[in-house]
């Protein structure tokens, strides 16, 4: 576990790994109910070029085919597997006697247009029934994986393919999709959510009228003009100074806090607070000095006495180091479980604000350098309050963790916060069809502000 504090955060990261097995496993698209023409299949010109040892000429006609992915709706980021089933080409037989079983290698492209362009590659595995000769070349199915880039429709469309075997002689039959090819499938991808990590932190939690506060701010734009404001409540009072971030994002500042109605600080950007560019409130208090006794009399006199209750801070620790998760078998891919360490959150320091504990995880590096991408990492967070806390806890949405970041749980700002808070997350990782087998390590970072 890694902690840290810079602007009044904590975080927290450990690492994550997944283990492939090796079993067998192919991909095949959904069948049709008999009768029925299934989604997406389409048909094209089509001209094929026999080996030229076979002494054939071209064949010209219609392919059938249909493309299918295993996930219609991703996020920028996630790989999506593609299938390309051709159920029928013009293509025969290019020997003069049988062409036996399982001896024909298919490839191809599938074109990808719309948001996003290029091409996927698809290969098959020898599998195929016996076929005579000059008898049309047997159905085959063809897989391949591209990652999405950007969001928005992309279509795909079938487009050339190669039937290759081996048997007796090195030959292999070209077939070119003719112009006009339809689009056989298509999906909507949506952008990766982004988490707000600015925050805050005041060298003192109270003082004197007209005091000046130390502010340290962190998680801004680099060189953002960035507003240091008062509080009272939910209202900004009117003390506010202007500050600019650095490189790093970073605001240093000294804030006169004269407003006796002071509950807090919040930096934004921007000409007013919001949510999305602003911190949470840091506690402040104005505190007035004890005034001074009355001269001595020989009456009795009455002494005010004052305490101050001076606030503590926000922490968290977290149980365990790392986590291991499940394994899924070679070929099928799927969903690797898991849970993260459970995060013990206490809030002593007394004031208004609501916090949130950020998580983000980075890609998960295997054998070879090969990445699993940390977009495709989604949990289902839960939250508790422990008894007699002020404060309510909100668990993050379920979804998508990725490197940007989702909020894992929250509380909300009110006139009473803080509290002790147990905090956890069931965790999946969507592990891509034949993804080599081996440990696949990556770190979630945890941030609490």
């Amino acid at each position: 576990m890694r902690t840290g504090a810079r602007s009044r955060r904590r975080s927290a990261a450990f690492g994550m790994a997944v283990l492939a097995a090796v079993t067998g496993g192919a991909l095949s698209p959904p069948a049709a109910a008999v009768g029925e023409t299934p989604p997406g299949q389409v048909e094209f010109p089509t001209h094929c070029l026999p080996p030229q040892e076979a002494g054939l000429p071209p064949a010209d006609g219609p392919t059938t085919a249909r493309i299918t992915v295993d996930d219609p709706a991703p996020r920028v980021g996630d790989t999506v597997t593609v299938t390309y089933r051709v159920a029928a080409a013009p293509a025969v037989n290019p020997l003069p006697s049988e062409l036996p079983a399982d001896v024909l290698t298919p490839t191809g492209r599938v074109l990808l247009g719309g948001a996003q362009s290029g091409e996927v590659t698809v290969t098959g595995a020898k599998r195929n029934e016996p076929v005579p000769p000059g008898g049309a070349l047997p159905a085959v199915t063809m897989t391949g994986t591209f990652t999405v880039t950007a969001p928005g429709a992309i279509t795909l469309t079938p487009g050339p393919y190669t039937l290759h075997t081996a048997h007796l002689l090195d030959l292999a039959t070209v077939c070119a999709a003719g112009p006009g090819t339809p689009v056989s499938e298509r999906l909507t991808a949506t952008p990766l959510p982004t988490a707000n990590l600015r925050g805050l932190t005041l060298a003192t939690a109270y003082g004197a009228p007209g005091a000046r506060v130390k502010v340290t701010g962190a998680g801004f734009a680099p060189g953002a003009a960035v507003t240091v404001a008062g509080r009272a409540g939910a209202a900004e009072t009117g003390d506010r100074v202007a500050a600019t971030a650095d490189r790093h994002g970073e605001v240093v500042a000294e804030l006169p806090l004269t407003d006796r109605a002071t509950t807090g600080v919040v930096a934004y950007e921007g000409t007013a607070w919001s949510a999305p560019r602003g911190t949470a409130p840091a506690a402040y208090t104005v505190v007035d000095p004890a005034p001074p006794p009355p001269a001595r009399t020989p009456e009795p006199v009455a002494r005010e006495v004052t305490a101050i209750v001076e606030p503590g801070t926000l922490a968290m620790t977290q149980a365990g180091e790392s986590v291991t998760l499940g394994a899924v078998p070679y070929g099928d891919g799927g969903a690797a479980p898991g849970r993260i360490g459970t995060v013990t959150v206490k809030d002593a320091r007394g004031g208004p604000a609501g916090w949130s504990l950020v998580g983000k995880v980075t890609d998960f590096t295997g054998p070879g350098g090969i990445r699993i991408p940390g977009a495709r990492l989604s949990w289902t967070p839960s939250c508790t309050a422990a008894a007699g806390s002020p404060s309510a806890c909100a668990a993050g949405s379920a979804g998508v963790v990725g490197p940007d970041g989702a909020v894992l749980a929250s509380t909300a700002d009110a006139p009473t916060a803080g509290g002790t808070f147990t905090v956890d997350a069931a965790v999946s990782l969507q592990v891509p069809p034949y993804t080599p087998p081996g440990a696949y390590t990556a770190v979630l970072t945890l941030t609490l502000s």
